[in-house]
């Protein structure tokens, strides 16, 4: 049986330049409705940067989920 992926309707090449140039205050996690961990990463400064890393390396290999578990993808 073949599993189907549901992907998101935000854009890759936005979330990834947020991730990268704001990444640290949340902007990537707010973009993508998750506003509870984009709170987080504000106050903490995106987890001192390292969570902020975490998720620009999710974005750049497409495995970044929204806040309806939906991957993004560039399209």
């Amino acid at each position: 049986m073949e599993e189907t992926i549901a992907t998101s309707d935000k854009d890759w090449t936005v979330l990834l330049i947020l991730s990268i140039l704001l990444g640290g205050l949340g902007a990537d996690h707010f973009y993508t409705g998750k506003i509870g961990t984009g709170i987080l990463k504000l106050i903490t400064f995106g987890g001192c940067y390292i969570w902020a890393i975490y998720d620009i390396i999710m974005v750049a290999t497409e495995k970044f989920v929204d806040s309806d578990g939906n991957v993004v993808t560039k399209q």
